[in-house]
């Protein structure tokens, strides 16, 4: 946390006004001393600030890795089509993200307030996605309740479980998107820059951390207990990351450009959106970096979105599956800090190019081989830890590359490239496994074939980044 002695309290800095980083100086007493815009920690402070962030991300974490896959589970309970949970459980949260976060972003970069510019937006949602969590662990409940209160208008008793899920999902992933939106600039804001790749190294494991326990202890109850676990992780949750929102101060930001008085009705809502596109769409090698990251993230989706279906599919139980996640992420737990650091010192770029090209050759492979439990086991925790040193690896890849004092719009502007291929993937690739026998085999070469795409892109943009100044003189377009 940040600390309170005179010689290291917050204040602006006369020679960095636009929210700039600084490399560590020393305090009067010789100690180091940490920045971040006008914050300053010593070691001890930046310490205090790792401890509350990660156990925020903890929280965050176990609510993460229980959802989508306890939803499957449930919705496959429920009888729903492999196009209906791609529809629900990939569609619907990126079209809520398409809608919502280049709004909640913008809001949040203009914001300025008593608890800064992005505790606000992640302190409200909260309670709300516990609430959520609840009112999913009593769909069936619910759902029996609707059906007799509707009668002889009742789509049924799987019709109005469907229904109450959805509600309830909805609910989750718009209150989730508005956090979602805003707590990569909260770390943006609040850690130093020459310690970021560390700290979502640290991210990374504490992620993991949570999903051994979840895969180790909960999910093979998931099927019989999503009840209980949906109550647990919220209430986790909601205490949690209210705990963090509480404990992380932030601290001054300048103010932000000012809007035109002038300007009414149509213009007044144009301007801002012109103005959005032109700084984020306008320049090349951010739209390459864009379409670089969204097809890195999106690699990983095939695979990560019918693997439980894969796994019961050729005779595995869900402890088995379970134990493989918690090897996969036992590995990269070992991998994490050290993929940050490397991030840190060689460049996020680098390493989406490096860790692209291994997860294609891994997931062609897959593609081919893995036709029994065996096979399949390597190709998933291969698939499990390259996606885990890509998402490490360039985890800090906007907070080195886009403009620092509109990093949340930035970063809103990658979520709208994304978002419509995300919203498409998953219901198109549900509808093929339903038309060509749930071949879940064919999930890995598809995994392959965007990994590979998105390892050219990155090569784009890595002659950008050169451009713009390389390793040691790069300075973000505008």
């Amino acid at each position: 946390m940040p600390q309170d002695k005179p010689d290291l309290a917050a204040a602006p800095s006369p020679s960095k006004p636009d929210d700039g980083q600084e490399a560590p100086v020393s305090s009067k007493h010789g100690s180091k001393v940490w920045r971040a815009g006008t914050l300053t920690y010593t070691t001890a402070g930046l310490f205090a600030l790792f401890a509350w962030l990660l156990w925020g991300d903890f929280a965050w974490a176990m609510k993460d890795r229980a959802v989508g896959p306890v939803a499957q589970l449930m919705l496959r309970q429920f009888g729903s089509s492999d196009f209906v949970v791609g529809l629900l459980v990939g569609s619907v949260p990126a079209a809520i993200g398409l809608i919502l976060v280049p709004i909640i972003s913008v809001k949040s970069d203009r914001h300025r307030g008593r608890w800064g510019r992005r505790i606000p937006y992640l302190l409200i949602p909260t309670p709300l996605i516990a609430f959520s969590m609840a009112g999913l662990a009593y769909t069936v409940p619910v759902a029996g309740w609707l059906h007799q209160a509707l009668g002889v208008n009742s789509p049924g008793d799987v019709g109005c479980r469907l229904i109450v899920f959805g509600f309830f999902w909805t609910v989750f992933e718009i209150f989730q998107t508005v956090a979602q939106a805003v707590l990569g600039g909260l770390i943006n804001d609040v850690v130093p820059q020459e310690v970021i790749g560390r700290f979502f190294g640290l991210f990374r494991a504490i992620s993991l951390i949570a999903g051994m326990i979840f895969n180790f202890w909960l999910i093979g109850h998931a099927e019989q207990h999503y009840t209980a676990i949906f109550l647990g992780l919220g209430l986790l949750y909601g205490v949690g990351f209210t705990l963090m929102c509480l404990r992380v101060r932030e601290g001054e930001y300048p103010p932000p450009p000012p809007l035109d008085p002038d300007a009414t009705g149509i213009a007044r809502m144009s301007k801002p959106i012109g103005a959005y596109a032109r700084e984020c769409f306008a320049n090349p090698f951010y739209l390459w970096l864009f379409l670089a990251l969204m097809l890195g993230g999106l690699a990983g989706g095939p695979v990560n979105a019918f693997s439980v279906f894969y796994a019961k599919g050729i005779g595995m139980d869900m402890n088995s599956y379970g134990n493989l996640l918690v090897i996969t992420f036992a590995c990269s737990l070992v991998l994490s800090y050290v993929t940050g650091a490397l991030a840190d010192r060689f460049h996020p770029v680098r390493l989406g190019i490096l860790s692209l090209m291994l997860y294609t050759i891994f997931m062609f492979w897959g593609g081919w081989a893995a036709t029994d439990t065996a096979t399949f086991s390597v190709a998933f925790v291969a698939h499990g830890v390259i996606q885990g040193i890509y998402n490490t690896g360039t985890a800090s890849i906007g907070q080195r590359l886009f403009p620092r004092a509109k990093f949340a719009q930035f970063a809103s502007a990658a979520g709208i490239v994304s978002a419509p291929f995300f919203m498409v993937l998953p219901p198109l690739l549900g509808k093929y496994l339903d038309l060509n026998g749930h071949v879940y085999r064919h999930t890995f070469i598809m995994s392959g074939a965007l990994g590979f795409i998105g390892l050219l892109f990155f090569l784009v943009v890595w002659r950008g980044f050169m451009r713009y100044g390389g390793l040691k003189n790069y300075v973000p377009p505008v």
